[in-house]
């Protein structure tokens, strides 16, 4: 099933222990580093890796196989027998002191269409009765929040997002759904999603979108990079099917926010 990765990180050693130093910098085996930027769900920690994500791929280092962000580290995985460890951590450090920055063009704005009606939205009742809201006040803080892409995983493509706002705050459903079909659009927690592909779940349903974030017959079946921001849009059911029928490129306009 979908779970929230812990904002807590449990301190190792005893309470009087030393706070660690960050960036930390962790073995993955023998081919594979772990940068760390906090032990904390954060923008800020987000923006670092983000940040670092970039100017490794732009420094083009030797033996460097792979990437993989996450909220708060970056996994680099390599080839030990074209670049060492202490030779990476060496390039990795270099890049840091140079401050290398995350540029606003490489982060794109979604504008998210989402039909919030019967038979896409199984959870609302019960998400508004638990905050004490009205249906119509859950979908209004939905829409008006803006979120940000910390990390893809779980399933191909799938969003973790978060900056629910904290009137949406609430633990996952006791009794996880089997199956939730791609589009759903999802809160749990303190994050939320749109799920990719057909999985289990125990988010919250609110409502549904056309919008796939991941298609093996697209040229680039991953529709959204961690640093994107998403705004849900809430439509009636005609424009839901509308765009629904649309092929993928004449759907891009209708969701890609170009200002």
């Amino acid at each position: 099933m979908l779970r929230r990765p812990s904002t807590e990180m449990a301190a190792s050693g005893s309470a009087s222990s030393p706070a660690p130093s960050y960036p930390r910098f962790i073995p993955v085996g023998d081919a594979a580093l772990t940068i760390e930027f906090g032990n904390e769900v954060a923008l800020e920690l987000n923006d670092r890796v983000i940040a670092l994500d970039i100017a490794i791929a732009a420094a083009e280092l030797d033996g460097i196989i792979e990437t993989v962000p996450s909220y708060r580290s970056l996994l680099v995985c390599y080839d030990p027998l074209e670049i060492t460890y202490h030779q990476l951590i060496v390039a990795v450090r270099g890049l840091l002191s140079h401050g290398a920055s995350r540029h606003p063009e490489q982060s794109t704005a979604w504008n998210v269409p989402v039909l919030y009606e019967p038979p896409f939205c199984d959870d609302l009742p019960e998400v508004a009765q638990r905050l004490g809201l009205t249906e119509q006040q859950v979908i209004d803080i939905h829409t008006a929040a803006e979120f940000r892409v910390y990390t893809i995983g779980y399933a191909p493509g799938m969003p973790y997002l978060g900056g629910v706002p904290a009137s949406l705050h609430l633990s996952r459903r006791e009794v996880p759904r089997p199956q939730v079909s791609a589009g759903a659009v999802m809160i749990g927690g303190v994050q939320a999603c749109i799920v990719p592909t057909t999985v289990p779940s125990a988010w919250y349903l609110l409502g549904q979108t056309p919008l796939r974030p991941f298609d093996l017959t697209r040229p680039d079946p991953f529709l959204f990079r961690p640093g994107d921001r998403i705004r849900f849009r809430r439509v009636g059911q005609s424009e839901f099917d509308r765009l629904s029928r649309l092929g993928f490129d004449a759907l891009l306009p209708h969701v890609r926010d170009l200002a």
